[in-house]
């Protein structure tokens, strides 16, 4: 049911009471998933124009250029809800409607990255989650032939009742072949080609405005959709097709709130109206009504403004291809959302009023009480039996087992598999993207300034180190209840941390997904604070990424950037069940420059291995950088002031470790930010020696420490 001040605006507005298929219409657009009504505000303080940005937020995809009239589609969606109650189709349709904005606006999809949050593995009810979730992606990704290059998979109780599936992708087209969601002419034709139309996907949008209940999994399973990714095969070869030769004039793919949300949208972005019939939906179900047909999110459906004498033509591409298509409707000079069935008008609403005239506002914010970041605790006694502990958590652990079941070489672009900090993918002979995702939940929820920027930050290192620079962000801000103002605070905080970070690193946020209401009632918490993010880079030289693993016995190791006193929020804290003591880490005052360095010493092919530090800090970044050399480091130079633990597991941000057979000339080229050689590659394992402390693994011991999720996953 409509909000009681919905209805009275809409009843003014209308100048009489809508029905209740009209109803349906305003209470799914005007949600907080379609209509950003308390996020809007805030999310136009991101900077979102840039020299490479030919399309920003507000179509299903931004458009960005890479040189040489090649430009890329890149898009950024999550599938929460639907992927706690219907884990396996509620992720499989996350994949395929990403994928549709990608296609709709011309790009054929060339790779998926999926950062994805759960609930701790020892419950039986998040271990299924984990599996099925996994399937879904893989199952969907796999049948359809996007490759999935890079992910992440981070554990926490918060998200035990509430996981997120959030997933970035990108596409590859010409420029000339762009098309939007813009509709351009009244008395163009509007044509509904691909999958039949059933009641799977009832009230999407609205669902996803609203926390998850107890009995979810039972009530809501009729808002799930259902995918079928061999048909979604077919809907990208057929819409590329058709847009290819010009018979698309906008194109927009079917996702919250469906038919109507589609149609409305496109029609209302050209100042145009629409008239729909729909008895000319093709439907897989019997004695559907308008308001279902309407609003039904059923899959693998695609909506296209096409010229009258164009439609035949659109028609054989579409029967070529197997796919149900039929004309639903007309552009009109009349600015209504106006929809027949059976001869009769079951709707008539205002078109601009119904896009955009849900109010928006910030809502009250309230700052927690300060944090008391405690006594730092003692350093443990066996600091070798903490870094192998650190190394297992799932949150550090290989994920192996995840990428595994992806096809992640499909399309022969993928250049850096998974599993680095990267994925890097060729594009041209030698021009290359590099892309990242993901951030650290913790250090937001501790705060959410400080962790959004540092999520920036993070993800720029990860691209640094391949030798690429950041061309553009797309978000998905998952959040809890924004009604409660402590929550709506953190929500506000992270975004003006996404955005001074990525104002002062020059990339533009072209596009993104506010999922809010992400608590669950079953479990009385919110979910942490998750402002993910994808980061797309672009190098000239795709030969010149360097792996992130030790290669080369006798390279000097170098250390770049500044370990502090900023254990707050890291997992060795969370190990230590100390997750809220400690400074939260904040991003250096020259981490800028220490990213152009990065990327200036990798591109001149001095550097034979390069890893971000990050996520457990310098123990964990230089076990995984072991994976076929050892290393010995002494740490004396860059910790003297620091304990052990800090010096071991700080997650202090823009820091990285390089090795080089010329560590004379790569201090020179960074000589403006903090470096030194703190070690040399050599060995069949790691020893780590400090200010009072040694510690030696084997290598045996690290690649035990790292498999501890797949071991899980295999018994």
């Amino acid at each position: 049911m409509l909000p009681e001040d919905d209805l009275n605006i809409i009843t003014k507005e209308m100048g009489r009471e809508p029905n209740l298929v009209e109803q349906g219409c305003f209470l799914n657009l005007w949600s907080e998933h379609c209509s950003y009504r308390s996020s809007a505000p805030l999310l136009r303080t991101f900077t979102s124009t840039g020299d490479r940005v030919i399309i920003g937020p507000g179509d299903d995809a931004a458009i960005i250029k890479i040189g040489d009239g090649w430009v890329l589609a890149i898009g950024m969606e999550s599938h929460n809800h639907p992927s706690y109650v219907d884990p396996n189709n509620g992720a499989a349709t996350g994949v395929g409607g990403i994928v549709r904005d990608i296609i709709s606006m011309g790009a054929r999809p060339i790779a998926l990255m999926d950062p994805l949050y759960f609930g701790p593995l020892d419950s039986p009810k998040n271990l299924y989650l984990f599996e099925h979730i996994i399937e879904g992606i893989a199952g969907y990704g796999n049948c359809i032939g996007v490759p999935v290059v890079r992910g992440e998979a981070y554990f926490d109780e918060s998200y035990s009742g509430n996981p997120l599936v959030n997933v970035v992708c990108i596409g590859l087209a010409r420029e000339e072949d762009v098309v939007t969601a813009c509709a351009q002419k009244a008395g163009n034709k509007v044509v509904l080609m691909g999958s039949t139309t059933g009641r799977d996907g009832l009230g999407g949008a609205s669902f996803a405005s609203r926390d998850l209940s107890e009995s979810s999994e039972a009530e809501d399973r009729p808002s799930i959709q259902v995918g079928d990714p061999f048909t979604e095969k077919l809907v990208i070869e057929a819409t590329l097709e058709v847009i290819k030769k010009g018979y698309v004039k906008a194109c927009r793919d079917l996702g919250a709130a469906g038919l109507a949300g589609a149609s409305s949208e496109m029609a209302s972005k050209g100042n145009l109206g629409i008239h729909i019939i729909a008895d000319n939906v093709i439907l897989r179900e019997t004695n559907m009504t308008p308001y279902e047909i309407l609003i039904a999110e059923s899959q693998e459906r695609m909506v296209l403004e096409v010229e009258p004498d164009d439609v035949d033509a659109v028609f054989e591409i579409a029967k070529k291809y197997d796919l149900n298509v039929s004309l639903i409707g007309e552009l009109t000079e009349r600015k209504y959302y106006t929809v027949e069935f059976e001869g009769e008008i079951v709707a008539d609403m205002p078109i601009i009023f119904l896009n955009e005239g849900a109010p928006t506002f910030e809502r009250p914010s309230e700052k927690p009480q300060p944090r008391d970041i405690g006594e730092k605790p003692n350093p443990p006694a066996d600091l070798k039996q903490a870094v192998l502990d650190v190394l297992s958590s799932h949150n550090i652990a290989s994920k192996d087992w995840i990428y595994r079941q992806y096809d992640h070489e499909v399309q022969v672009r993928t250049v850096v598999k998974p599993g680095e900090d990267a994925g890097v993918l060729r594009i041209t002979d030698t021009t290359g993207l590099v892309l990242s995702c993901g951030c650290n939940p913790r250090h937001t929820l501790l705060d959410p300034y400080k962790g959004a920027k540092g999520t920036i930050y993070e993800n720029a290192m990860n691209l640094a180190v391949k030798g690429a620079r950041g061309v553009a962000i797309v978000d998905c801000l998952n959040f809890g209840n924004p009604e409660r103002p402590d929550i709506y605070w953190q929500f506000k905080h992270g975004i003006l941390g996404l955005g001074d970070g990525a104002r002062e690193l020059d990339i533009p946020v072209v596009g993104g997904n506010v999922s809010l209401y992400n608590e669950s009632g079953e479990f009385n918490t919110a979910i942490l604070p998750t402002p993910s993010i994808g980061m797309v880079g672009v190098v000239e030289d795709v030969t010149i990424a360097p792996p992130s693993s030790f290669v080369n016995e006798g390279d000097a190791v170098i250390f770049v950037g500044d370990i502090r006193d900023e254990l707050g929020g890291s997992e060795y804290y969370n190990i230590m069940n100390k997750g809220t003591n400690g400074h939260v880490p904040t991003v250096p005052e020259n981490a800028d420059t220490i990213v152009d360095k990065i990327i200036d010493v990798v591109r001149s092919g001095k550097v034979t291995a390069a890893h971000d530090v990050s996520l457990g800090g310098l123990a964990v970044a230089l076990c995984e950088m072991c994976d076929t050399k050892g290393a010995q480091v002494d740490t004396s130079a860059i910790g003297a002031n620091l304990r052990a633990d800090d010096v071991l597991f700080s997650e202090s941000h823009a820091c990285a470790i390089l090795a080089t057979p010329e560590p004379d000339a790569v201090l020179g080229m960074l000589k403006d930010v903090p470096a030194t050689v703190v070690g040399t590659v050599g060995g069949d394992g790691l020893k780590i020696s400090g200010s009072g402390f040694d510690v030696s693994l084997s290598r045996d011991e690290i690649s035990w420490a790292r498999s501890s999720l797949t071991r899980l996953m295999m018994e």
